[in-house]
Formats: structure tokens, sequence, C-alpha cells
């Protein structure tokens, strides 16, 4: 015999919505993870081909300054090609690698910006089809 004010069998959407909040919001957490990793995996890439690029002078660029300073002199054209060369060599570049800015900053600061698309693990209503991320690294020549 039921009793029309009965709660049997109330737990179970409770249950289920729990169920579909946790998966939720493990989803998110692990989607804002992914994002973080490749970030750090561009920044790192960006700061190897700016190293490259600020490594690019060739021997005569080589300066003595009235201070007597040891300084190399870097050209825009010079670094470019050494990002472009050190770019197509990585093999770990993530899809869609764009290299959106070079430059050579002042003669000695080698300045590069890249730029890629980054899509969620798992797709879902939740998370967006994809974030364009953007970094930019600096590396300077440096005599001691």
């Amino acid at each position: 015999m039921r009793r029309a004010g009965s709660e049997d069998g109330s737990i179970l959407p409770l249950v289920a919505g729990f169920l579909a909040l946790a998966l939720a919001a493990i989803l998110v957490v692990a989607a804002a993870s992914s994002l973080y990793l490749e970030r750090k995996r561009l920044f790192t890439l960006a700061d190897a081909a700016a190293l490259a690029g600020a490594e690019s002078f060739p021997l005569d660029a080589v300066e003595v300054d009235a201070d007597g300073r040891v300084r190399a002199h870097l050209t825009h054209d010079e670094v470019e090609d050494a990002v472009r060369d050190y770019l197509a060599r990585v093999s770990a570049s993530p899809e869609g690698l764009a290299l959106e800015d070079v430059s050579a900053e002042d003669g000695t600061t080698a300045v590069v910006t890249l730029a890629t698309l980054w899509r969620p693990p798992v797709a879902g209503p939740l998370l967006p089809a994809g974030v364009r991320i953007e970094v930019t690294s600096t590396a300077r020549t440096a005599f001691r």
C-alpha cells in the first residue's frame, strides 16, 4: 500500500543531477588545463624562436662600443629568416601555428609573436569551439 505523500524514489533525480553537474565540472576543468598547457607550450616555442633570432647575427655584425662593450647588431631580415628556419625545423609545432610578427628592436632584441587556435579536448555546449592564443617573447643578445 502506497501513501499519497510518499518520498520513495526521490533520490534518483538528485543523484542524476549531481552526476551531470560533476561531469560538466570535470569537462570544464580538463578544458582549462588543456588551454593552460597549450599556452605554455606556445610560450616555450616562442621563447626558443626568439632565442634563435637573437643569435642570428653574423660575426662581422659584432661591434665594440666607445665604452668598450661588445655588441652584436641584429637586422630584421636576419632575425625573421632565423625564426622561420627554426619553426620549420621544429617537429612539435601546434596545428595552425602562425608567425604573427618578428622584429629586431634596437638592434639587440629579437621579438617574436606566435599564434594558434586551441580546441577543447572534448566538445560540449559549455565550452567554446576554439580560442585563439597569441604569445609574444623577447630575447636579447648579450656578451659578457
